[in-house]
C-alpha cells in the first residue's frame, strides 16, 4: 500500500477542502491481493455458476453450501483477514475488497460467504478473549467450521437492542441458560458456530458464542425468499441451552460494542460486494446488447441502450471510488496500531467505529448503484430479461435484499448525519465552528470561497466538487441551528426530522463520491497522461449527478428549514446562489464516450 497523508478522521470529508488528501485507489492494489481475487473468481466460476440449479434446489441446498464452502476454505478464500497466529493470511482491508468484489457473482453464494468471513467470524476476532480465538478462529479460517450471527427477531429488527432472547445463570454458575428464537439467520441450515445475542436477567444486553452442537440449539425450515434462494435463511430456536460462561463474548451488558461494530464491518463488505455483481451484470448487458439486432441493427447503436450503460459505469465508478477509498483509510488506520498489544482486535474494530459514515454511506450507494445496474440490465434485455433463463432476471430477484440487508437504508440514512452531529456536539469534529466561519464569510458577501484550486488537475471538477461539500456543511449546520432545541428528542429525530436527515444523507454521500471520483481521476490523470481519458470522463459524469443530487436536496430541504417565511428562504437561496458551482460538462458526448467503450469490451472500463 503507498504511503499518504496522516490517516483522516472518519467523516472529514465534510470539513476538508475538496481533493486534497491522497486517497487509495483500486488500480494500487497489491499482486497479492489481485492473485487472490482472481483465484475467487475462476472458483466461482468453476464451481459456483454451473451448479446454480443445485444451490436453489431444497433438497440440495444445504449440502451444495457446505460443499462449496469447505473448497473456498481449501483455496485460502475464508482466511484473508484471520491473523496468521490463528491460521489465517492476515491480509489488509484492501485485498479482502478485492476478495469480496471478485467472489460476488452469484448474490446467493456471494451472501454465503461474505457472512461466514464478516459477521459471522468478526466477532469473534475483534471482541473474543485469547482462548476464544484460539479455539475457534483455526476452524473458521479453514471452513472446517462455519458461522453465522444470530442478531435479528420477530419483533426486532432495526431496533436489534430490544431482543427478548433471555438468558440466566445457572445455579452452579458454570452455564447461561439461553431460550429465545433468532429469525432470517444467513447460514442458519448449516452454521456450526452462531454469535446470539440475549439479555441477561432480561436487562444486560450480551453476545454469546453457542455452537450447533449445544443441547437446546435447532433450526426452523428454510424460508421461501424473494431472492437469494441459493443462499441458507431459516430461525434459530434455543430451548435451555446452556451456554459456558466462558462462551461470553466480550463483557456482561456490552453485547452492543459488538453487535454494532461487526455491523460496519457488514456494511462495508456489502457495498464492495455488490459492485463485482454490477460489473458482472454489465458485462452481460453490453455483450446482449451487441448480439441483439433491432431495425437491422445492434442495439448498442441505439442513443437510449448507450446512455443505459454510461450510467451504470458512472455509478459503478463512483461507488468502487468511494469503497477502496474507504479500505485504503481503514487499512492506514489499522497498521499504527501495536499487533503485540492485548486488545489489537478491540482497537482494530474501533477502527471501523470511527469510520460508520463511510461504511453507511457504501452499503446505501452500494445497493442502491446495484438495484439501478440490474434494473436498467432488465430493461436492456427486454422481454428476455423477464425470463428466467437470463441470468439478469435471477439477478434481478437477488439483489433487492442489499437494500434491507445490515440495517434498512432508511436506518442507514438516519446513521449518517445523527453520527455526525453527534460528534459536532461532542467536539470530536468541529463541524459547527466550520459552519459558523463559513455563514461569517457568506454574511460577508462569500468572495474567495471558491478559490484557490487554479493550476490543479481537473481544478473545474474540484472546485465543483468543494461547491457541494460546502453546500452541504451549510445546510447541515443551518438544520441544527433551525431544530437545536429538538434535535435531540426522539419524537423529532425518528418523525419531521427524517426528512431532514434523510435530504442530509443525501448530500453527504454525494459528496463523497464526487471527491473520490476526482481524487482517483486525478491520479490516474497523473500516471496515465492521456490513457486516462475514460477514468476522466467517469468522474465527470458521477460529479455532474452528485451536483445535481446536491442542488436538489438542498433546495427541498430549505424549504422546510424557511417554513414558508418569503424573507428566510430569499436568504437560504441566496446561500446557494453563492456557493453553487457546475463545472461546464458536455454530458451527451461523455456517456457517448463512456458508452463506447463498454460496448466494444463488453466490460466495465476505466
Amino acid at each position: 500500500m503507498n504511503n499518504r497523508d496522516e490517516t483522516p478522521k472518519g467523516a472529514g470529508f465534510v470539513l476538508e477542502r475538496s481533493c486534497q488528501r491522497d486517497i487509495f485507489i483500486p488500480e494500487h492494489l497489491p499482486e497479492e491481493a489481485i492473485a487472490f481475487g482472481q483465484t475467487a473468481y475462476e472458483f466461482v466460476e468453476r464451481e459456483i455458476m454451473p451448479r446454480v440449479d443445485e444451490f436453489e434446489a431444497p433438497e440440495t441446498k444445504i449440502q451444495t453450501n457446505i460443499e462449496t464452502m469447505k473448497k473456498a476454505g481449501e483455496l485460502g478464500l475464508l482466511m484473508l483477514e484471520v491473523p496468521e497466529r490463528y491460521g489465517g493470511l492476515g491480509l489488509g482491508l484492501t485485498a479482502t475488497s478485492y476478495l469480496s468484489e471478485r467472489v460476488a457473482q452469484y448474490g446467493a453464494f456471494t451472501v454465503t460467504l461474505l457472512c461466514h468471513t464478516g459477521i459471522g467470524t468478526m466477532p469473534i476476532l475483534y471482541f473474543g478473549n485469547e482462548e476464544q480465538k484460539q479455539k475457534y478462529l483455526p476452524k473458521l479460517a479453514t471452513g472446517e467450521w462455519l458461522a453465522a450471527y444470530a442478531l435479528t427477531e420477530a419483533n426486532h429488527g432495526s431496533d436489534a437492542l430490544g431482543a427478548r432472547t433471555r438468558a440466566v445463570l445457572s445455579e452452579d454458575g458454570k452455564h447461561y441458560i439461553l431460550n429465545g428464537e433468532k429469525i432470517w439467520i444467513t447460514n442458519g441450515g448449516f452454521a456450526d458456530v452462531f454469535t446470539v445475542y440475549a439479555k441477561v436477567d432480561g436487562v444486560h444486553f450480551t453476545a454469546f458464542i453457542v455452537e450447533r452442537s449445544f443441547p437446546g440449539v435447532s433450526t426452523g425450515p428454510e424460508e421461501h425468499k424473494l431472492g437469494i434462494k441459493g443462499s441458507s435463511t431459516c430461525s434459530v430456536i434455543l430451548e435451555d441451552v446452556h451456554v459456558p460462561v466462558e462462551n461470553v463474548l466480550g463483557k456482561l451488558g456490552a453485547g452492543h460494542k459488538s453487535a454494532l461494530g461487526v455491523l460496519d464491518v457488514g456494511r462495508y463488505k456489502l457495498g464492495i460486494g455488490v459492485i463485482g455483481n454490477c460489473k458482472r451484470v454489465m458485462g452481460i448487458s453490453a455483450a446482449y446488447a451487441n448480439e441483439r439486432h433491432q431495425f437491422k441493427k445492434p442495439i448498442s447503436s441505439f442513443g437510449m441502450i448507450r446512455r443505459k450503460l454510461a450510467d451504470m459505469a458512472s455509478k459503478v465508478f463512483a461507488v468502487e471510488s468511494m469503497a477502496y477509498r474507504t479500505a485504503g483509510m481503514i487499512e492506514d488506520a489499522v497498521h499504527t496500531l501495536d499487533e503485540a498489544a492485548p486488545d489489537y482486535a478491540a482497537r482494530c474494530a474501533k477502527v471501523f467505529e470511527e469510520y460508520n459514515i463511510e461504511c453507511s454511506i457504501l452499503k446505501v450507494a452500494g445497493s442502491e448503484t446495484a438495484a439501478f445496474v440490474v434494473d436498467e440490465a432488465v430493461q436492456i434485455h427486454g422481454g428476455y430479461g423477464y425470463m428466467e433463463e437470463y441470468e439478469v432476471a435471477r439477478a434481478y430477484r437477488d439483489e433487492r435484499i442489499n437494500r434491507i440487508f445490515e440495517g434498512t437504508n432508511e436506518i442507514n440514512r438516519l446513521l449518517m448525519p445523527a453520527t455526525l452531529l453527534k460528534r459536532s456536539m461532542t467536539g470530536r469534529l468541529p463541524v459547527m465552528p466550520q459552519f459558523m466561519q463559513l455563514n461569517k464569510a457568506l454574511q460577508a458577501g462569500g468572495a474567495g470561497l471558491l478559490d484557490g484550486f487554479d493550476g490543479q488537475p481537473l481544478e473545474q471538477l474540484v472546485k465543483m466538487a468543494e461547491s457541494a461539500r460546502l453546500l452541504t456543511l451549510y445546510a447541515f449546520g443551518a438544520t441544527l441551528r433551525k431544530n437545536m432545541t429538538n434535535i435531540q428528542k426522539p419524537d423529532f429525530v425518528m418523525g419531521v426530522g427524517e426528512y431532514y436527515f434523510e435530504k442530509l444523507a443525501n448530500m453527504m454521500m454525494a459528496v463523497y463520491a464526487m471527491d473520490s471520483s476526482v481524487k482517483r481521476a486525478q491520479k490516474l490523470l497523473a500516471e496515465r497522461g492521456e490513457k486516462a481519458e475514460n477514468a476522466v470522463a467517469l468522474a465527470k459524469l458521477a460529479c455532474f449527478e452528485a451536483m445535481t443530487t446536491i442542488t436538489t436536496e438542498y433546495r427541498t430541504l430549505v424549504s422546510g428549514l424557511a417554513a414558508g417565511d418569503s424573507g428566510v428562504l430569499d436568504t437560504l437561496m441566496d446561500v446557494a446562489n453563492t456557493l453553487t458551482y457546475f463545472a461546464p460538462i458536455d454530458v451527451i458526448s461523455l456517456k457517448d464516450q463512456v458508452a463506447a467503450k463498454v460496448i466494444d469490451m463488453e466490460r466495465y472500463y476505466v
